[in-house]
């Protein structure tokens, strides 16, 4: 059918793409997966984490939802897809890092700061795993874009309440990594515990340092009020 936009894309990958990947995909489905990272990211449809990571099939162990948010760890056996993910990846895959990567323009972070649609409840709640970043400011650009920041460490710091995550990140095992997206230049900002912020990863010295002992866990906030790239306060 001419019209079918989607159908004709998968023809597409079945015909031009896949052949291209057959035997990878061959190997993946003999051996299994074996991805080394997990990446939790916004359900964003600017957010590509293929592209962004240069990725190929089996790499990726993908969780998407809205505002790259990380439910507590509470013990409750509730269903909820992106605990049962965390668990999955660190207990089953055994991956060696867990990626949180937000992003500029991020409409659940702007959220925070509105009024949400009266049908939305499940949004609403949701949005709440967030609101410890907000802060008590007109959300002006340079404050949401704090608020995009601190949202990311905020995950950071609740992943390490998941014993599985915990216990595996003190022995080595794991390592922890806070990426801010930002779109329109095409650059990750990457998370420093030392430092307290995000720094590019043009000039960053590595791909990001996540809360892990002995650091002291805070209350969700980036460490410094200062941009680590200018020496500003924000």
């Amino acid at each position: 059918m001419p019209g079918d936009a989607l159908l004709n894309r998968l023809r597409s990958f079945n015909r031009d793409a896949f052949p291209q990947y057959r035997q990878q995909f061959k190997t993946l489905v003999e051996d299994g997966q074996h991805p080394t990272t997990l990446f939790i990211g916004c359900s964003d449809s600017r957010l590509l984490p293929y592209l962004l990571t240069g990725a190929g099939p089996g790499e990726l162990f993908l969780v998407r939802n809205v505002g790259a948010f990380v439910p507590p760890y509470d013990g409750s056996h509730g269903h909820h897809g992106t605990a049962a993910a965390i668990e999955c990846a660190v207990l089953s895959l055994q991956v060696e890092r867990i990626v949180v990567c937000g992003h500029s323009h991020c409409g659940a972070i702007k959220a925070l700061y509105e009024e949400v649609p009266a049908e939305a409840n499940n949004l609403r709640r949701w949005l709440e795993l967030g609101r410890d970043a907000a802060l008590p400011v007109v959300p002006t650009p340079d404050a949401l874009r704090r608020t995009e920041q601190r949202a990311v460490v905020l995950q950071l710091e609740r992943l390490m309440d998941y014993p599985m995550v915990r216990r595996r990140v003190v022995e080595g095992q794991i390592s922890l990594h806070g990426w801010h997206y930002v779109i329109e230049d095409g650059e990750v900002h990457v998370f420093d515990v030392e430092s307290g912020g995000f720094v590019a990863a043009s000039v960053a010295t590595h791909s990001g340092t996540g809360p892990y002992h002995p650091y002291v866990e805070h209350d969700g906030q980036v460490l410094s009020d200062e941009n680590p790239e200018t020496g500003e306060k924000f």
